[in-house]
């Protein structure tokens, strides 16, 4: 804590004494931002690519439960937007939107790899080389905005369990 600090009025930001209510509303934008579950859309969008018209049953089955994963995941960014330009404090809410998110860009690239078309002929070089630089990529998703652990704490303390 830092006391006889002057800070000159232009530069202060937000409220003075108000700090860390700053410091969680940005966290939650960050955790909550469509950046937490968007970093592996291209996959998604070259597995719709290569799946043409007619995908097979199986495809289009994992291509409507990768959209329906988005559609919730997008839902649940908004509804924290809205909180916190509402003035209210959605640290948890935040915490759990990254967490799925997370779990959900590790499992979009996997479900995709399992269900891209196996028909002859198919154009996967596009999605093939998506898959690949996500992969290559997907290790920093689960930092960005606390790991893991930290997420259960603060889901935990909103909760009254800790």
């Amino acid at each position: 804590m830092f006391e006889d600090v002057l800070v000159p009025e232009d530069r202060v930001v937000g409220e003075p004494g108000n700090g860390w209510q700053q410091v969680t509303s940005e966290l939650a934008y960050e955790r909550a931002g469509p950046e937490r579950f968007l970093s592996a859309f291209r996959v998604f969008v070259e597995l719709v690519r290569a799946a043409g018209e007619a995908p097979e049953p199986q495809l289009a089955a994992a291509i409507g439960r990768i959209a329906a994963h988005l559609m919730a995941l997008r839902r649940m960014s908004i509804s924290v937007a809205g909180m916190l330009e509402d003035g209210q404090s959605p640290e948890v809410e935040a915490a759990l939107v990254k967490g799925l998110g997370n779990d959900f860009e590790k499992l979009l690239p996997e479900i995709a790899r399992l269900a891209a078309p196996a028909k002859p002929g198919a154009d996967l070089r596009r999605f093939r080389q998506t898959f690949a630089d996500t992969l290559l990529l997907s290790p920093a998703f689960t930092i960005r905005g606390g790991t893991r652990e930290i997420l259960r704490g603060v889901i935990a303390r909103g909760l009254g369990l800790r």
